[in-house]
């Protein structure tokens, strides 16, 4: 079925429909076990062989080089898709599709040539990033240094979202007198260890625990040779975040729909002879369904401000303006899209009796999804900061950093 047809509305381009055909049928693959695979805490290394079969993981790269030159509008609504189908496989996906935007945004014809050809041929990057030490904010304590004619690394990662199932660790660390450098590491090569230690109560199925490197030799070609990073960077791994929520927001629609209209069982106070027609749940469901609809078409919106960004630098022209704006829009949509999902993963159950609550149908798997996801980047101060520009023309910070003060 067609999204305009399933009432979410129209995808962001004349020929989404056609793009999305090729991927539902594995996205309704994904979802059909989704509910056992929570239960179970079964990692969904299959689901992501799926996608890449069919290539979900080079949507980006353009159509000469083996991709589907998806545009980023495109990119963002196949994740709210893919999130109705699991969150947990979009999160794990994150890394990898940040880093291909670091790849195709290159300055380095060389090191760009490279990394499509791998990313064309199947290969797929998690996260090394964050860390839980006691480095300073701004800094690692990951350090590559110099070891005779080698490069070696050591150190230790935390939320290594999607390394465990990915070819490479897109690695963020500094050299022996603290400038930055970016990396990409096989996350099989000697001394490289990924351990599956992430016990959050919600999307804990994306293995965003523990890396350790201990003297892994870096060739000299795994190093960007800017360490910064693609200028939209910001916008971009929060936007991923919104489109997970909206997905979850649409799954819990769905289901809570479904629920009700197979639902038997009246009570003596209610409205009607069967649930399916009582006004009362009907509102219940209406509600939730629209607040899904509203987080999507709110971050369909706000992906039109990181495409403009993305047009701008392809085209040689300063995109700096357009990022900080992109910073701006994905700012203000955070606490409106966390709150209509938040809501409707909590309120599904007041269409539904006390049977709703049992572990087998795994509704509660959607508030602590969504719980978690809204837990990252805090927005508490998100609501600041558009205040900031709004009063005062400030623009947003233009890296979000963790570390001790």
């Amino acid at each position: 079925m067609s999204q305009t047809n399933a009432g979410w509305g129209a995808g962001p381009s004349e020929r989404y429909e056609a793009l999305a055909a090729r991927f539902r049928p594995v996205f309704a693959e994904i979802r059909a076990t989704a509910v056992a695979r929570d239960r179970e805490r079964r990692l969904p290394h299959a689901e992501l062989g799926w996608l890449k079969e069919v290539g979900f993981t080079t949507l980006r790269l353009p159509e000469a080089a083996g991709g589907h030159g998806a545009s980023l509008p495109e990119v963002f609504n196949l994740l709210i898709a893919l999130s109705q189908a699991d969150s947990n496989v979009t999160n794990a996906l994150r890394a990898h599709f940040g880093f291909t935007e670091d790849v195709l945004c290159s300055g380095s014809a060389d090191w760009r040539g490279r990394w499509i050809a791998r990313i064309a041929a199947g290969e797929t990057i998690g996260s090394g990033v964050s860390e839980t030490g006691e480095a300073k904010v701004g800094q690692f304590e990951t350090i590559i240094r110099r070891r005779g004619a080698e490069r070696v690394v050591d150190g230790r990662k935390f939320y290594t979202t999607g390394s465990l199932f990915a070819d490479w660790i897109h690695l963020s660390a500094q050299d022996e007198d603290g400038a930055p450098v970016v990396a990409a590491v096989p996350t099989r090569a000697p001394g490289v260890e990924i351990v599956d230690d992430w016990d959050g109560f919600g999307q804990s199925l994306t293995a965003s625990g523990t890396a350790t490197f201990t003297g892994v030799v870096v060739d000299p070609a795994w190093i960007k040779p800017d360490p910064t990073r693609f200028p939209y960077a910001m916008a971009f791994f929060q936007l991923v975040h919104l489109a997970t929520l909206a997905g979850i927001g649409r799954a819990a629609a769905e289901d809570v729909a479904g629920l009700v209209a197979a639902r038997t069982r009246v009570y003596s106070h209610g409205n009607a002879g069967r649930t399916a027609d009582d006004p009362q749940v009907q509102a219940v469901v209406g509600r939730v369904r629209g607040n899904a609809y509203a987080a999507g078409a709110i971050v369909l919106k706000a992906a039109e401000s990181v495409q403009r960004v993305f047009d701008l630098r392809r085209a040689g022209q300063d995109p700096t303006a357009a990022a900080a704006l992109a910073d701006v829009e994905v700012n203000q949509a955070v606490t409106v899209v966390t709150n209509l999902v938040l809501e409707a993963t909590t309120g599904l159950f007041d269409a539904l009796g006390a049977s709703a609550v049992k572990e087998g149908l795994g509704l509660d798997r959607y508030w602590r999804n969504a719980r978690t996801i809204a837990s990252h980047n805090p927005r508490i101060y998100r609501d600041r900061i558009v205040g900031a520009f709004a009063v005062n023309g400030t623009e947003p910070p233009r890296q979000y950093r963790v570390g001790t003060a």
